[in-house]
């Protein structure tokens, strides 16, 4: 079965990393028939924006996409085209694995959880009042008055909803997420101690889902003693329910913990579609170089292949990433030094992954 795939190579080393892993995939016999398009900053002159709506147009229509990083400015300039993508096609899961490879520069060796993240509310909603405005000012006297607590005159807002119905849905996720994968457990994590109106909302909507779902078993945890128990006891968890500001924190904690970002891979889901992309950024500094692991990206288009319904395949290409960890060649960042004489480049780790794809053929 051919399937159709948008194709976002990205900018910075976007291109590269994208370029390598559609070698890999393609090395795994799947078939592809990708619809190439570009967004970032490379097509903002010619469309005033990041992410045409004719980008968008294509990952609806094929429903799947595999997308390379793009460069976000940080503090100013056009928001987040990641962002963009989960609010316009409702990608309300993030999907965030970390495993642990021999071979790799691991903190230890027994590592494998994933980390659930709800993408459409909390923090990052993006309702934020800028500081000095008549709109802030105006917000900070009613809140102030509402919660009889007064707020810095000088202050900007942010503010975080989270809902029942949002609530419900990424758990449920995360339980049929555990079911699917044969995961045993659901760990819902919040700091409903301190904000009890949000993150309590959060835990009390996880708590009936769960009631629903008794196959697999369910704990919360309160988030500062779950990043101490992910480095102390990381064994005792499997599938991480988390709000969206809480994911995104602790899959960067996990990345760090099995050899860094070049590791780690993600997808964004929603009812009708879904999009798969490294979790690091587009490290313009190295664009052009073939310096830079594709490993992350490769280990999406493993967890797009699961979502294709292709294993076999999806299992042989895992297989061939982690041959590449423990025997090499590999990048500078999977070096114990930086400088590391006998690191790679991007297109070298392609070619040894397609190697050991059509070794295994």
């Amino acid at each position: 079965m051919r399937h159709a795939v948008t194709l976002i190579p990205g900018d910075g080393v976007g291109p590269e990393i994208t370029e390598a892993t559609v070698r890999a995939l393609e090395a795994t016999g799947v078939e592809f028939d990708w619809d190439v398009q570009q967004a970032g900053e490379n097509v903002m002159a010619e469309y005033g924006t990041p992410l045409p709506d004719h980008v968008l147009a294509s990952i609806r229509r094929n429903r799947v996409a595999l997308k390379g990083p793009i460069t976000t400015p940080v503090g100013t300039g056009f928001r987040s085209v990641n962002v963009a993508l989960r609010q316009e096609l409702d990608y309300y899961a993030c999907v965030r694995p970390i495993k642990a490879y021999p071979g790799a520069r691991n903190l230890r060796d027994d590592l494998d959880f994933v980390v659930i993240r709800e993408n459409s509310e909390d923090i990052y909603a993006g309702i934020e009042f800028a500081q000095g405005t008549a709109d802030c000012q105006r917000l900070i006297a009613e809140l102030s008055a509402l919660a009889e607590k007064p707020i810095r005159p000088d202050s900007g807002l942010s503010i975080k909803p989270i809902s029942v119905s949002g609530s419900r849905r990424i758990v449920q996720f995360a339980f049929d997420y555990a079911r699917q994968n044969h995961r045993r457990k659901v760990t819902l994590v919040h700091k409903a101690n301190i904000m009890k109106h949000t993150d309590g909302l959060f835990l009390a909507v996880g708590r009936e889902v769960a009631q629903q779902n008794l196959d697999i078993e369910f704990e919360d945890r309160i988030v500062d003693n779950m990043c101490m128990q992910l480095v102390l006891r990381p064994r005792e968890y499997d599938v991480l329910c988390c709000p969206n500001l809480y994911g995104d924190i602790i899959s960067d904690l996990g990345a760090g913990m099995i050899g860094g970002l070049g590791l780690a891979p993600g997808a964004n889901i929603g009812t009708d579609g879904a999009t798969f992309e490294a979790t690091h950024g587009s490290a313009p500094k190295y664009a052009g170089q073939n310096k830079v692991n594709p490993m992350a990206l490769m280990l999406s288009g493993v967890l797009m292949l699961r979502h294709l319904r292709e294993e076999e395949a999806a299992q042989a290409l895992e297989d061939a990433i982690a041959a590449v960890i423990r025997e090499g060649p590999v990048t500078y960042d999977l070096k114990e030094r930086r400088d590391d004489p006998t690191a790679v480049g991007t297109s070298q780790v392609a070619d040894a992954v397609v190697e050991r794809l059509r070794a295994g053929a």
